[in-house]
């Protein structure tokens, strides 16, 4: 059995002829909540979408450990939230991967599919058409589809941008609820502020690996300031607003 979840051995991406990733290597255990951290153009999402194969590197290689499914929630912005579908048959669509062509979705199917619905606090906006729905409502729906693929691995694309707090809570507490049943999560995240009680494990980029491994080892003043620029404060602010909510205070 392989002790990795995700490994990249040499990884470079090049967008335009430009690299966005350049030679980054790593190897992340399974059943962790994992943060991609890293500033604008750090290649956060693209370290995804060439994971699920959706890039082609340039050299060397990404790869989920073998056998292991994979679910994918993309970033709002990439979606068409005009097209006419209800919120319950977006996320029935999770299951059209295993049905194949011909196949309708079964009782069962759309059973599942309600649970997915009400596991995000989706249930009572089944019927509703998507585009009237918030933007933190439509982040649900699209982790509830990612539910109905009965998946190992979850890749979410700042599942947290543009939320509430109440979403962004409901959020987190399903990511436990996932990492407790043995799932690995991969979050792509900005605010540091909130990286250290959100993850296990942190991949911090800036187009090169800056660092990798438990939190606790990648939270430091020097590597932020590798990935972010030579702020002498920004360590010391996370640091106090960390602090802060530890004691309530926020």
């Amino acid at each position: 059995m392989k002790k990795y979840v995700l490994k990249a051995s040499r990884l470079t991406v090049n967008y335009h002829k430009t690299a966005v990733l350049w030679d980054v290597n790593f190897e992340i255990p399974p059943h962790q909540i994992i943060g991609i951290l890293g500033p604008n153009g750090a290649g956060k999402s693209t370290l995804l979408k060439t994971a699920m194969k959706l890039l082609k590197p340039l050299s060397g290689s990404i790869e989920v450990a073998t056998g292991l499914k994979v679910a994918y929630v993309p970033q709002r912005e990439c979606i068409d939230w005009d097209f006419p579908i209800q919120a319950f048959d977006l996320v029935l669509m999770g299951c059209y991967g295993k049905l194949g062509l011909f196949r309708r979705p079964s009782k069962q199917d759309k059973l599942n599919a309600y649970t997915a619905l009400k596991k995000v606090g989706m249930e009572m906006f089944a019927k509703r058409q998507i585009r009237q729905l918030s933007g933190g409502q439509r982040q649900r729906l699209f982790i509830a589809r990612a539910l109905m693929q009965d998946a190992d691995v979850f890749f979410m694309d700042e599942p947290f941008s543009g939320v509430d707090a109440a979403t962004e809570e409901a959020i987190f507490e399903l990511l436990k609820e996932l990492k407790e049943e043995k799932k690995s999560i991969f979050v792509v995240h900005h605010d540091l502020a909130t990286a250290q009680r959100y993850f296990d494990w942190c991949l911090l980029l800036n187009t090169q690996l800056i660092a990798s491994g438990k939190k606790e080892e990648v939270f430091h003043r020097e590597n932020l300031c590798r990935a972010y620029g030579n702020v002498p404060t920004l360590f010391d602010e996370i640091s106090d607003l960390t602090q802060r909510r530890t004691e309530g205070i926020l």
